[in-house]
């Protein structure tokens, strides 16, 4: 007799809830509708940036292979050795590159920054009030705010005195 009491009860209770929560299938459906729209405009824009980013890394990826060819162009040029065809490709390979996105970086006297600059020699002088990039070893290179190489320099802090 207890259980049956019991779960009368619980009838009762359900039949008291049910009446007051009246839902119009229609509102359920719109917003089931509103849910299952607003899911997917995230997923298309997750996708998208997904899309975009694997894009600019293969496009990082390909520079990265391309920086040892624009050393080897630059050195050409420093020693006098770049005329000719050679001369027009060399022109041609820094204008697709530049076009592209690639950006070079690196001057001397510029404040010695960790997050772009690899430091590989070092030097105190009196003449300089914070570390400075001095002498850029070889320069640094960017694709859009993504470092590809950092520039190496030689390193000049003010002298402690």
């Amino acid at each position: 007799m207890t259980t049956e009491s019991t779960a009368s009860a619980e009838e009762l209770v359900v039949e008291d809830v049910a009446p007051d929560q009246v839902t119009d299938p229609v509102a359920t459906l719109t917003s089931d509708l509103q849910r299952l729209q607003a899911e997917y405009a995230n997923y298309r824009k997750r996708v998208e940036r997904d899309r975009s980013l694997a894009h600019e890394m293969a496009i990082g990826a390909v520079l990265t292979e391309l920086l040892a060819l624009h050393d080897d162009v630059d050195r050409a040029e420093q020693h006098g050795e770049l005329t000719g065809g050679f001369k027009a490709v060399a022109d041609q390979l820094h204008s697709i590159t530049s076009r592209i996105g690639l950006l070079k970086y690196g001057i001397e006297g510029d404040a010695f920054d960790p997050q772009i600059h690899e430091a590989l020699m070092h030097e105190t002088s009196a003449d300089v009030l914070i570390p400075t990039a001095s002498k850029i070893l070889q320069p640094g290179y960017k694709y859009k705010e993504r470092i590809l190489r950092p520039a190496r320099v030689a390193v000049t802090d003010p002298s402690g005195e």
